[in-house]
């Protein structure tokens, strides 16, 4: 494979990961986190002004503090890469404290090198949905909570003595005499 095919196929994946950008969402998890935090952010949900207003870490380090203060014991405000990237991971490592889940997380390249801006929006959006845990305001829908059922033994026995027809019906049916197409060779 050249080289031309490779940074092809490159552009045509990171093509696919640009498409599932949601503007829309990017502006409300920009707004979500001046609300959180008490800053001032420009919510345009542009690509280009979602990374800059995130790239450095410090504001998403400001929400996770903001949820939980001084879970981030220092903020980095060098500019330099690996500092700002330092942020980010203690990002993502207090978006998992709070509860996000890890498929819902992102890895800090995502952000840093603007490969996959997407999953930060759902990362974002996942933390924002936990705010009202912590007494902070919350996007999206609400989080379900835990609905446990109890039932007696007569309740659960009195089901054993229902002949459902909700589970159908096969009549007898079997599949002797199936066989589509040729038999496999091994």
């Amino acid at each position: 494979m050249n080289r031309a095919t490779k940074s092809g196929i490159a552009a045509e994946a990171q093509s696919k990961v640009e498409a599932k950008y949601s503007e829309q969402l990017a502006a409300e998890c920009l707004e979500w986190i001046a609300a959180v935090t008490g800053k001032d952010v420009d919510p345009s949900g542009s690509m280009d002004n979602f990374y800059e207003q995130l790239r450095n870490g410090v504001l998403l380090c400001e929400v996770i503090n903001a949820l939980k203060p001084g879970h981030i014991k220092k903020i980095q405000t060098s500019s330099m890469a690996f500092k700002c990237m330092e942020n980010i991971n203690n990002f993502v490592d207090g978006a998992k404290a709070c509860g996000v889940p890890s498929q819902e997380t992102f890895q800090t390249v995502d952000l840093w090198e603007k490969q996959n801006l997407n999953s930060v929006v759902i990362c974002i959006q996942s933390l924002g949905r936990k705010g009202s845990q912590f007494g902070k305001p919350s996007i999206g829908p609400k989080e379900a909570e835990k609905n446990v059922r109890n039932f007696t033994e007569e309740q659960l026995n009195a089901s054993n003595a229902v002949i459902s027809l909700q589970y159908g019906s096969n009549k007898g049916a079997n599949q002797a005499g199936m066989s589509f197409g040729n038999t496999r060779h091994m």
